[in-house]
């Protein structure tokens, strides 16, 4: 069950696709939605940029500047979440009882967003974060993925309007990718058609693994079918995000890897698609 859902309010254009995901899934939930924005850290900002030289005066003046732009993107994003209420209806709640319908809270913190993000995101129930090229950050979208605990929505580039009733399952025998499948329990409840897609040139172990899982979710009452893909020259990330956007889905994958490799977990597959994907990202690690 999703009732609470941590949103970044990063005060840039990008939040505003996010807020209206992250409102569409409150919606199907009756879910309270918390907006957090995290303030850089001006001094701190300002001495590890002048690290490599630069004396007082250098620093005093970078720290001044710093302070300035974060105060308008502050006072931006504050105005974004004010707005967006509003025009929404969305009740302003602090703590539950909340309405019946979704509701909403400001917070604020001060340092890096990728360490509040996480801090945050493990008493949430899902953390619905922008594409890395549309407000929001592969350092935030990483550290909440590995560390949070907690399963993460990556909103695609137009807003939803309503949850998708398909649900694409990326399938890979993996741990990760059962936990992803696993933190997408609440998606997959309310589904009218699952579809698992396996990617690779030799199905011949897949099929079976892919079939495991297409039985045990048939007990949902929901039709579940699977596509085995072959990348034929292309990328098998390219042929993923073609299928996920043919249905119109929702699409599931788990995160892997660990921390210390950052190049592997975030510098292929999975960046690929979180860059390229025309319809919202369900990931768990």
């Amino acid at each position: 069950m999703i009732k609470t859902i941590l949103v970044p309010a990063t005060g840039s254009d990008g939040d505003i696709p996010v807020f209206a995901s992250a409102l569409a899934v409150a919606r199907r939930f009756d879910a309270h939605l918390e907006f957090l924005h995290v303030r850089p850290d001006a001094a701190a900002v300002a001495v590890s940029m002048a690290a490599d030289g630069g004396g007082a005066t250098i620093v005093g003046s970078l720290i001044t500047r710093l302070e300035e732009e974060a105060d308008q993107r502050e006072k931006r994003a504050n105005q974004q979440f004010q707005s967006f209420c509003e025009r929404e209806a969305l009740a302003l709640c602090d703590a539950p009882p909340a309405p019946s319908h979704p509701s909403a809270r400001w917070l604020r913190e001060i340092g890096a967003e990728p360490y509040w993000v996480t801090e945050y995101g493990r008493a949430a129930d899902l953390l619905i974060i922008g594409r890395p090229d549309k407000g929001g950050s592969l350092e935030t979208i990483e550290g909440a993925l590995i560390d949070s605990g907690r399963p993460l929505l990556i909103a695609a580039a137009s807003p939803l309007a309503t949850v998708p009733e398909t649900v694409v399952i990326a399938w890979k025998a993996t741990r990760e990718a059962a936990r992803a499948v696993t933190a997408a329990s609440p998606f997959l409840q309310i589904a009218k058609q699952i579809v698992i897609i396996t990617v690779a040139e030799d199905h011949s172990a897949l099929e079976n693994e892919a079939d495991r899982l297409m039985a045990a979710l048939r007990w949902r009452g929901v039709p579940v079918t699977v596509r085995h893909l072959q990348p034929d020259g292309q990328n098998a990330a390219d042929k993923l995000l073609a299928a996920a956007h043919e249905h119109a889905a929702l699409l599931v994958m788990g995160g892997y890897g660990h921390s210390r490799l950052r190049e592997w977990i975030f510098g292929g597959f999975t960046q690929h698609v979180l860059r390229g994907c025309e319809v919202p990202v369900v990931m768990a690690h």
